[in-house]
């Protein structure tokens, strides 16, 4: 593994805990919440900041051959199926 590939895998790793962060405050304070200053962006504001970091690290592993975009797409409609059967997020 490069250096260029190990950089890119870190701060994909940084911003996983970023989210998880961001969604920790959600469900301490709220989604509209502003923390810890109310001059600060709302939680929501912050969770979607962070997911759109994440889903610009994702694109960049598959633009450096890290990750496949087609596996990538499988993986998500297989996560998707098994949350329909064992979720009731689609109910």
């Amino acid at each position: 593994m490069d250096d260029k590939v190990k950089e890119i895998l870190l701060i994909t790793q940084e911003e996983c805990a970023e989210v998880t962060q961001a969604i920790s405050k959600v469900f301490r304070f709220g989604l509209n919440e502003r923390w810890p200053e109310p001059i600060n962006p709302t939680n929501k504001e912050r969770l979607e900041e962070e997911v759109g970091d994440l889903l610009c690290m994702i694109d960049i592993m598959v633009e450096n051959g890290i990750i496949s975009d087609e596996k990538l797409n499988k993986a998500r409609n297989h996560k998707r199926q098994k949350l329909k059967t064992w979720s009731s997020i689609f109910k």
